[in-house]
């Protein structure tokens, strides 16, 4: 078995827990030179009075002390990261997972800075882009080690398998979950804790969230979300729309073959419309809403 295979125990955890976590894929060196690629793009923030097309944007951004808490789309941005979701080490787990045929549909890193990086409430991925089957992934990688104080990602197991919780609150889609009113035990979430370099494969379906960055180290991550090439978007926010570009959408596949043939699954779906007017994120669909369990750090 080649090393960049998946254990067979690696694949069943992946299908039993809804995550897998593989350490130190990337060297120290590889992470060095995102970091400083990161911190190149960052600096463009500096003067911005609003987000843009680039930058999420902290709410205690300012023009002089720039705050970045997501750079959108990354992989087109710089080549370094359009580049990276290519390389064998991660594709050739997702071949496992997904099958041959993978598609890229979103880049995002996230920025936990140092002392404020903001919380992401709990929610499922799939609840933001319903697809005609869950063959949908997230892909995860470490730019900063990971502790318990820098706000990691964490999974709940198992949670891929049950329901698609409502993520709608006041009748607009917000993007969380009322962990309280669903009744939903957290007490066997799964953080994300590892060395830089290191990748969670988490599907589609599965609960995660993360705390606000409390610790004097940041903590990156790099996001890609991926489907099977048979897995069709039925809707969705943001980043991820209906097919408008059918040339365009089959360019956005990593390896396989196109097809116009959609695998149907009997999957639970709710459809994450209406969005509230003037939201472009996660963390401002979420900040509509009073629901979640993390506090906010204000300075």
């Amino acid at each position: 078995m080649s090393t960049l295979d998946l254990s067979d125990e690696q694949v069943q955890q992946y299908h039993e827990k809804g995550f897998i976590v593989i350490p130190s894929v990337l060297s120290l060196d590889e992470v060095s030179e995102l970091r400083l690629i990161t911190d190149q793009i960052c600096a463009g923030a500096k003067g911005l009075t609003e987000g843009d097309d680039v930058f999420d944007l902290e709410d205690t951004h300012t023009p002089d002390y720039p705050r970045v808490r997501r750079i959108k789309k990354p992989f087109l941005v710089h080549e370094a990261f359009a580049e990276l979701i290519r390389e064998e080490r991660i594709l050739a787990p997702l071949r496992q997972l997904l099958g041959p045929s993978v598609r890229l549909n979103n880049n995002k890193l996230n920025l936990k800075s140092r002392g404020y990086g903001a919380p992401v409430e709990w929610h499922q991925d799939w609840a933001f882009y319903p697809h005609t089957n869950d063959d949908v992934i997230a892909v995860g990688i470490l730019l900063n080690d990971v502790h318990e104080d820098n706000g990691p990602l964490n999974f709940l197991p198992g949670s891929h398998k049950g329901q698609t919780y409502n993520h709608h609150d006041n009748g607009y889609f917000c993007g969380s979950v009322d962990i309280i009113k669903e009744g939903i035990d957290l007490s066997s979430a799964v953080p994300f804790i590892a060395p830089a370099g290191s990748i969670s494969y988490h599907h589609a379906r599965t609960l995660h969230g993360s705390d606000v960055n409390r610790s004097s180290e940041d903590r990156r991550l790099l996001l890609y979300e991926l489907s099977a090439g048979d897995a069709f978007p039925l809707a969705g926010t943001g980043a991820i729309p209906m097919i408008q570009d059918f040339e365009e959408y089959n360019n956005q596949l990593l390896c396989g073959e196109p097809t116009t043939v959609p695998r149907m699954v009997d999957t639970p779906i709710r459809i994450p419309l209406p969005s509230h007017p003037g939201t472009s994120s996660i963390y401002q669909s979420q900040g509509k809403s009073e629901r979640g369990i993390y506090d906010r750090i204000k300075n």
